[in-house]
């Protein structure tokens, strides 16, 4: 797979800023890095150790931090975004274990600077950089699920077990929601280093995505502070950042289709099938898709810049376009995967579907990742937008608004 001769996806927008075009240069030796080592760590109770402590020697765990806090604000400063974006997706085509991390990493400190009080912001801001403490979400939950009680004064205690748990055993700073006793939801920090939990590693058997190490972890016992609740209930759920975080999973996700692509190319200039017409059909067919999916991507990252996502003061963008735009861009890019994973493998054949060849391992972990809940409902939110809106097809996305104000 002739990995470092690939340009590096979406890297024309790097802007002027010095630091971030530094740090999308430095993304892609990391990537470049991850892909070769990928194989190695394509089994269970893997971890992609090294490449994380890679990114985080390099300032990419504190790269999410807003600039007033230390950061290059990334995806939480207006014009953070797109960067934020190129980086995802340059992550996902080295290694989608990887990415998945690295996105849960950005995710959990997005809210927590969106919702957090200033102290909070800062203290997790220099955990992240400083620190090199590695951060993520954990929701994902069963019939129980976590709760939270309140021992007295300003102390709580856990209760309950968190599923698919990406980094679980790694990660010191998770971010997850816990049940109130009135059926509410909050937000908590727990600092992991200093806590007892039980880690179930047979939980985690899946069909791809060994390394992410998303196991079951029961948090039951664990007592905090006030000063770990982020925010306030149902904080966590607010739009458009409860749905605009799928602009980063989509990333990645495109990320692992243009490694499709670049691995089933490859191989067919190995093979000398690259004068075969039904061979470029099909590698014309992928590009345009792939395409199409980072254009979809640069248009995602105009309009978080433009609105409460993106940290903007006002929201140019309202929440609710917001969040529906973000779901267009998820459904949309879980198609493109799929086609070109199917493509991928129809042009390579049976070979493809062998292990060691890239694609095999890329595919299951694609396969898995593309899994995200709650397909059908995303795209009815879209619908329930459409029909929410008094504007023609011809204006609903645009970000001139010389066509009046929303309605509905």
């Amino acid at each position: 797979m002739m990995i470092d001769t690939v340009a590096s996806p979406l890297a024309t927008t790097a802007g002027a800023d010095p630091a971030i075009a530094s740090t999308l240069a430095q993304v892609r030796r990391i990537a470049a890095a991850a892909a070769r080592g990928a194989a190695a760590i394509d089994h269970e109770g893997a971890f992609p150790t090294v490449e994380l402590h890679s990114l985080a020697d390099m300032g990419f765990f504190g790269a999410p931090v807003s600039r007033a806090l230390g950061g290059l604000g990334l995806g939480i400063d207006p014009g953070g975004m797109d960067a934020l974006l190129q980086i995802l997706t340059t992550l996902g085509w080295g290694n989608l274990s990887l990415a998945r991390l690295y996105e849960g990493h950005v995710n959990a400190l997005t809210v927590i600077q969106t919702f957090g009080t200033p102290d909070q912001a800062r203290r997790f801001a220099h955990d992240a950089g400083a620190g090199h403490r590695l951060f993520a979400v954990w929701n994902t939950e069963g019939a129980a699920g976590v709760r939270l009680t309140l021992l007295g004064g300003d102390r709580f205690r856990l209760e309950g077990a968190k599923t698919f748990a990406s980094g679980a055993g790694h990660v010191t700073r998770p971010l997850l929601t816990a049940a109130l006793p009135d059926g509410g939801w909050q937000m908590v920090v727990p600092a992991m280093e200093h806590a007892s939990a039980t880690i179930d590693e047979s939980s985690w058997r899946p069909l791809g995505m060994h390394a992410s190490a998303s196991y079951t972890i029961d948090l039951t016992g664990i007592e905090i502070g006030r000063d770990a609740l982020i925010g306030g209930p149902g904080d966590y759920y607010q739009q458009p950042w409860f749905s605009g975080g799928a602009l980063r999973f989509a990333a990645a996700q495109l990320g692992g289709a243009i490694a499709l692509l670049d691995a089933a190319r490859a191989e067919l200039v190995s093979l000398g099938r690259t004068e075969d017409p039904f061979q470029r059909s099909r590698m014309g067919e992928a590009a345009i898709a792939i395409q199409g999916g980072l254009l979809w991507l640069r248009a995602a990252a105009a309009r978080a810049d433009r609105s409460s996502l993106g940290g903007a003061g006002a929201d140019d963008v309202p929440p609710a376009q917001m969040a529906a735009f973000a779901n267009m861009v998820r459904i949309t890019i879980e198609r493109i995967c799929l086609d070109v994973l199917e493509i991928a493998e129809r042009s390579i054949g049976a070979r493809a579907l062998l292990k060691p060849h890239p694609i095999e391992r890329i595919g299951r972990d694609l396969t898995l990742y593309l899994r995200q809940p709650a397909p059908d409902a995303t795209q009815t939110q879209v619908g329930q937008h459409v029909l929410g809106s008094s504007r023609s097809a011809l204006d609903l996305w645009t970000l001139d608004w010389a066509a009046g104000p929303e309605s509905g």
